[in-house]
């Protein structure tokens, strides 16, 4: 099972949110040593039709920051709705590599909010 999971639920329509891009990057400190500014790219994948991404990257990471970038502009799109936000970007920081880490994004056009799931 991956290190780190997400789904999304659309609470505008009250429907999981198929087919959302998600990628999941490493932060790198600044000077990190071999590594390049920003992050690594460690997936990219669409939500399934129940709005979930559940293979999504390494089953091991290491303690550090990580982002998951959602592209809400491409899922409005797709449903015909009028976004206001065109990407979400959750940043977050895993303290315990055994853990199981879930990040969550309830949205909507002019909304979202987020948390730490189990």
């Amino acid at each position: 099972m991956s290190a780190i999971t997400t789904h999304v639920l659309d609470t505008a329509l009250g429907r999981p949110a198929a087919g959302v891009r998600v990628r999941l990057e490493r932060v790198h400190a600044p000077g990190e040593s071999g590594t390049r500014p920003g992050g690594t790219v460690l997936a990219e994948e669409s939500t399934n039709g129940d709005g979930r991404v559940p293979e999504f990257g390494p089953d091991e990471v290491d303690a550090g920051t990580y982002r998951v970038v959602f592209d809400t502009a491409g899922y409005f799109a797709a449903t015909g709705q009028d976004g206001f936000f065109p990407e979400v970007t959750v940043t977050f920081v895993l303290t315990d590599p055994a853990q199981h880490y879930h990040i969550p994004l309830l949205l909507s056009p002019f909304a979202y909010s987020t948390y730490r799931g189990s």
